[in-house]
């Protein structure tokens, strides 16, 4: 008996997820409840199991592409059996799930004609809209005269690259807009186009912050040493125990002023980033906190964080500082948090000093707001908050 691998929902906000891997090939032998495959959705990589035992006949959809919850991914069955039927059937289920995942397209493109429905494959179908091609012509041969990818990928083998009113331009890649990618893209979009923003940037004497770092870090392994993000966590809780009113998201037309105060931290992937959030970092040893981050980043570059790790944050840092090459940015934020604090590099900037100048490290930090909640003032006196604690870190601690 054949048994379908099906896109999982995973979230009660999740309608559709890409298959980022699969763990393995056609004709390989699986374990009931073994991990199969890699979704992605929602920034995180998760892994599916194989619903039964026997042998991965059928691979129906390939790594990188996107599709809805209860998609046909593959077949398990046993060696020898005949799945024609079978394969048939579940693209005929899909087909009307992806029309309606894909209910934006055009209805020429969509090809919605009663009277002459043409068979492809929700895969084919995607690849086509992609790439312009026209499929109505495409000779199919599928089940039933089913035109699928295959047949979508030898016309596009034969055709030019570049399609009407489009130049050369020498691309030496070609990436999917999927999945981590997508989802990323999606969120920013939605937080750019409807909160309406305000940034303030100030540079900062870190001359202070870097000496407490480096008595902290004296007698430090290399895996205990304190970070930067680690104090700047730790002042940013601090400055929010002491603005709750900064501390607020808007959910449910409602501002709410949030008891925990959970800090999320960015974290850059080859792919994108994630934001682990640090709970309770207020009530968190600076100890507590180093571990934390360093686990939540490795969680996240291994492709293991899960959504726990990532939800319930109240405030971000974003921290581009190590890259030596930003000094102040706009950073966007994570609705439905109402604020994020940019970190750029230290660069050594003069100063007058007692009346004498002088040559001091500079941090470059960007506050945003969503000034729906937050006016221009209260931030103001949010951020002096942190430029104190950055002089006196110490007492971001007690």
């Amino acid at each position: 008996m054949a048994f379908e691998i099906t896109m999982p929902k995973m979230g009660l906000t999740m309608s559709k997820g890409t298959l980022g891997k699969w763990l393995k090939k056609e004709g390989d032998k699986v374990k009931k409840g073994e991990e199969i495959l890699e979704v992605t959705t929602d920034k995180i990589a998760n892994m599916v199991e194989a619903p039964a035992e026997g042998v991965l006949l059928k691979i129906l959809v390939k790594e990188g592409e996107e599709v809805p919850i209860g998609f046909t991914l593959g077949i398990i069955g046993e060696t020898g059996e005949v799945i024609d039927l079978l394969t048939e059937a579940p693209q005929v289920v899909q087909e009307t799930a992806q029309e309606s995942f894909q209910s934006n397209e055009s209805p020429e493109k969509r090809n919605e004609s009663p009277e002459g429905r043409i068979k492809i494959t929700p895969a084919a179908r995607k690849i086509a809209c992609e790439k312009g091609i026209d499929y109505k012509g495409v000779k199919g041969t599928g089940p039933g005269g089913r035109i699928t990818r295959e047949d979508i990928e030898k016309v596009t083998a034969n055709e030019p690259e570049v399609r009407a009113g489009q130049e050369v331009s020498g691309v030496l890649e070609t990436l999917p807009y999927t999945g981590m990618r997508r989802s990323i893209g999606e969120n920013m979009l939605n937080s750019w186009g409807s909160v309406p923003k305000v940034t303030h940037h100030v540079s900062v004497d870190a001359t202070n912050l870097i000496a407490f770092r480096r008595m902290l870090n004296e007698d430090s392994d290399e895996h205990e040493k304190i970070s930067l993000t680690d104090i700047l966590v730790k002042i940013a809780a601090k400055a929010l125990e002491m603005k709750p009113k900064v501390n607020i998201i808007l959910a449910d037309n409602l501002i709410k002023v949030m008891g925990n105060i959970n800090i999320g931290v960015a974290v850059a992937l080859e792919n994108g980033l994630v934001v682990p959030v640090i709970k309770d970092a207020n009530r968190k040893s600076l100890s507590k906190v180093s571990r934390e981050i360093k686990e939540l980043a490795d969680k996240a570059r291994g492709n293991k964080i899960d959504r726990e790790d990532i939800s319930g944050g109240t405030f971000t840092i974003s921290n581009l500082g190590a890259y030596g090459s930003v000094d102040w940015f706009t950073p966007i934020i994570n609705r439905p948090e109402s604020s994020i604090l940019g970190i750029g590099r230290i660069v050594e900037k003069p100063a007058i000093i007692e009346g004498q100048l002088l040559n001091r490290p500079t941090l470059g930090l960007s506050f945003a707001f969503d000034h729906r909640v937050l006016d221009g003032a209260p931030a103001a006196e949010f951020l002096a908050v942190i430029l104190k604690l950055i002089d006196s870190p110490a007492k971001a601690l007690t």
